[in-house]
């Protein structure tokens, strides 16, 4: 994992937080844009921990250059930015994860191990801007379109499943879990796999603090 602040008492912090942690290693630290996107092709490291909203340091750009230098990496913000416009940008350029710097320990480090298991990570205080969100409207008779089981895999993504996971779990194949994945968003006009959390939310099919 690298992490990526541009205080040095943020980076120091979290290190030493994560010190007795069997399952995550820092293996290095970036305090700029170009010394991250440096450590990371050096390294190929699973996660990147990161706070964008440190301007002449680290922007919302910054996202899509890490998933340029690495697809594979995946990427936590953790941040008090508290913009929803720019937190949904940010989502959608290819963050997994999004936690606030209020949170603690224990959430914290659920949010880098859920991260690098490629599953998605929101503190309350996120989904709660996220439902906030203005998205296009959704018909209401749009749910009841779906088969029971595009509304099971339709829980299970919004619950942060990966489709390997889905298709494990519901005994079939991770392609026949695209396709159900691809027929749900055009049955309910969603773009995204973070619209389909927020219609999920939005109908009750998961609960915010779930």
């Amino acid at each position: 994992m690298v992490v990526a602040d541009a205080q040095l008492l943020c980076r120091i912090g979290l290190c030493q937080l994560l010190e007795d942690s069997d399952e995550i290693q820092v293996v290095a630290q970036a305090e700029n844009r170009e010394q991250l996107l440096e450590e990371v092709q050096k390294h190929d490291c699973d996660v990147v921990v990161l706070d964008y909203n440190q301007p002449k340091f680290f922007d919302h750009h910054v996202v899509k250059d890490i998933k340029e230098a690495s697809p594979s990496t995946e990427i936590l913000v953790i941040s008090s930015d508290d913009r929803r416009q720019r937190i949904y940008q940010v989502l959608q350029n290819g963050v997994n994860s999004f936690i606030t710097k209020q949170c603690g320990r224990k959430e914290i480090v659920d949010a880098i191990s859920a991260t690098a298991r490629g599953e998605k990570f929101y503190c309350s205080k996120i989904l709660d801007l996220i439902v906030q969100k203005s998205f296009p409207t959704k018909k209401q008779e749009g749910i009841n379109q779906l088969t029971p089981r595009e509304r099971e895999i339709l829980t299970l993504v919004a619950k942060g499943k990966v489709a390997k996971e889905i298709a494990g779990e519901l005994n079939i194949s991770p392609h026949t879990i695209y396709t159900h994945r691809k027929n749900i968003l055009g049955k309910l006009n969603l773009t995204s796999p973070m619209e389909m959390i927020v219609y999920a939310l939005e109908h009750g099919l998961i609960e915010l603090d779930g």
